[in-house]
């Protein structure tokens, strides 16, 4: 699985990422890049390999050593982005973050944001896609193995439901729990809007998604995007995607 996700990373910065911010960052190859939550690695030795300097961050031991096992030459630190010796730590500040599909499991977001703040140069830009806390699968329940994964909205109902449910049709024991715990920690977009007002995080382009690019790889599903109404981009989108630029204070 860990070589799936590799390679599955690196396409995707390839086909998708890589064009968007060659066309919205200029110069964007001569920018030194952090990539927060950077799993196996495969986004970093994408933009390695056209001559970038690249450091990632990953809160997993297991998938930090598999991405310096794929690439000895990729820096990464075992670390969270809510530690306030991270930047410390890091000794150095970047020209662009990439933050994907990471602060809706980060309990302390104001924490996080500082860091993103310390940690990014002035006209800095930062990069954060993410499920929104009231979309359709917020809880991740498709990690499931029965067709409670195909369920919208399931991470709502009880636990006194969910698990007879789940463990009558043979999920594994902890699966109702894992839900719960992401759909706790999920961010609302007005959430993380007004989050980015506070550090002077200035949007450059957003984006609200039905269908993410992402689908397109793992699933065929051509890219649909919702329009920017509140009720469409909190409930029924399945990805918000956003460019900012850090302003100086």
């Amino acid at each position: 699985m860990a070589e799936k996700h590799f390679y599955e990373q690196k396409q995707y910065t390839k086909e998708y990422l890589l064009p968007y911010f060659q066309k919205l960052i200029p110069d964007f190859h001569k920018k030194k890049v952090l990539e927060i939550g950077c799993a196996e690695g495969g986004l970093l030795e994408a933009l390695q390999e056209i001559g970038m300097h690249v450091v990632g961050v990953e809160l997993s031991p297991e998938r930090a050593e598999t991405a310096v096992k794929k690439n000895s030459d990729l820096k990464i630190l075992v670390g969270d982005i809510t530690n306030a010796r991270l930047p410390e730590q890091l000794s150095e500040t970047f020209d662009v973050i990439i933050i994907r599909e990471v602060i809706e499991h980060v309990r302390d977001k104001k924490a996080a944001f500082d860091n993103l703040g310390k940690l990014l140069n002035d006209s800095g830009f930062l990069f954060i896609s993410f499920p929104p806390k009231r979309s359709p699968f917020a809880g991740h329940q498709q990690i499931g193995k029965s067709f409670l994964k195909t369920i919208p909205y399931l991470h709502i109902l009880p636990k006194s439901i969910l698990r007879p449910a789940a463990k009558l049709l043979g999920e594994d024991v902890g699966y109702i729990d894992e839900i719960k715990l992401h759909y706790s920690t999920g961010y609302t977009i007005h959430e993380f809007e007004f989050q980015c007002l506070l550090q002077n995080f200035v949007p450059i382009k957003k984006d609200i998604f039905l269908f993410r690019p992402i689908y397109a790889l793992r699933l065929g599903l051509p890219t649909i995007k919702l329009p920017k109404i509140p009720i469409l981009k909190e409930y029924i989108s399945f990805g918000c995607e956003t460019l900012l630029q850090k302003k100086p204070l």
